[in-house]
């Protein structure tokens, strides 16, 4: 019977693990543009389960389950770009913006990712950034992100504004992207929408004073698809 402990250490030890991993839905699809991390979040509620061998005991609930850190941060977020008029657009509307009005692409992958594959024209400033010290911290962050299935460990990238502001004037006219691109609108399973880079970035550059910030719905995955033009540069 004692192996099962650490089965309950791990449900009883998720919400702290989200204080280790900051915006977890933002790094979802960090591995590939082409991947898809599997959600860990619960859908419905939980039926009455009773496990007497173990020792374990999981009570269904009436009510809501309570929203995690990092659901409660994208909430907040989400509600201030709404505030803000941030506008989604998608793959074909963007091509056309970036043609006939000047918008640029920024486009917030990894590196790797980006000189995969990206539109052309297109400006990269990663969001994220891999993990890249080792000290007890960045260990613990590590098994974190291991807990939910993903293995390449992700933190934010705190040069990230400072390096857009390099390369773009806070007047200019942005569309953000991603991989996977996240969405705003409500739906019967996300009431919040999905968070994901993208819209993380475009919180951030809102926040610091740029004025003229759009997010490409459906992420660079519909672009590709839709067979819009790219460039590699491998």
């Amino acid at each position: 019977m004692a192996a099962f402990a650490p089965i309950a250490l791990q449900y009883s030890s998720t919400s702290s693990l989200h204080s280790l991993v900051p915006s977890l839905e933002a790094t979802r699809d960090h591995n590939s543009w082409w991947g898809k991390v599997r959600s860990y979040k619960s859908t419905g509620k939980r039926s009455l389960q009773q496990n007497i061998k173990r020792g374990l005991t999981i009570q269904s609930t009436a009510t809501k389950p309570a929203k995690s850190p990092a659901e409660e941060d994208w909430k907040i977020k989400r509600e201030f770009l709404q505030q803000k008029r941030v506008r989604s657009v998608d793959a074909k509307e963007a091509l056309r913006l970036q043609k006939e009005n000047n918008f640029v692409i920024l486009d917030v992958r990894p590196e790797a990712e980006f000189k995969e594959a990206h539109p052309p024209d297109a400006i990269n400033v990663q969001i994220y950034r891999l993990i890249k010290e080792w000290t007890a911290w960045d260990i613990a962050r590590r098994a974190a992100f291991a807990f939910f299935g993903i293995f390449a460990g992700t933190e934010e990238n705190p040069e990230f504004i400072q390096s857009v502001e390099a390369k773009l004037d806070k007047n200019a006219k942005i569309i953000v992207a991603c991989s996977a691109g996240g969405t705003m609108k409500p739906s019967q399973n996300l009431p919040e929408g999905q968070q994901s880079r993208s819209l993380i970035a475009a919180y951030l550059l809102v926040l610091n004073g740029f004025t003229n910030v759009f997010h490409l719905e459906g992420g660079l995955y519909s672009w590709f698809k839709e067979d819009l033009p790219s460039v590699s540069e491998e």
